[in-house]
């Protein structure tokens, strides 16, 4: 199983999009399961469902972080190196999907009673969301 479909399964199971995409690779950063599931919750949902940045791609954004962050305030390389990293994943899932802030993706707001209802009514989570899990987790395996 790649990690594309790591991911996938983990958002299946019923982890947010943030935690899939997160989680899918933690091992390969020497964090466990349980941990990398904690740290990864918060954004699920465009953060908390406030629908900004898409849980999926923000899952991709940390991991891009421990891969490529700097450990010493002085290391404007590292950070420079970072932020470009993820310039450059943020364009990638544009070009597949327009947009990386979860309210414009899903077309609602998860932040309100009346759009998660529809979310779950429409079963978006498992016909769109499902898309953004694993394209995310295919391009961020790029970077790693």
């Amino acid at each position: 199983m790649n990690k594309a479909e790591k991911a996938v399964a983990l958002f299946k199971e019923g982890f947010s999009c943030s935690q899939a995409v997160f989680s899918a690779f933690s091992e390969d950063f020497g964090l466990d399961r349980n941990t990398s599931l904690k740290i990864s919750q918060p954004f699920g949902g465009g953060m908390a469902h406030l629908g900004e940045a898409c849980g999926a791609v923000t899952g991709a954004f940390m991991l891009i972080g421990l891969k490529y962050g700097r450990t010493k305030a002085d290391d404007l390389a590292a950070r420079d190196r970072t932020y470009a990293k993820m310039r450059q994943f943020t364009d990638r899932f544009k070009a597949l999907h327009c947009s990386i802030q979860c309210r414009c993706l899903l077309g609602l707001d998860l932040g309100t009673e009346e759009g998660m209802r529809l979310a779950r009514e429409k079963n978006l989570f498992q016909t769109i969301c499902v898309k953004y899990v694993q394209d995310a987790a295919t391009i961020v395996e790029e970077f790693l």
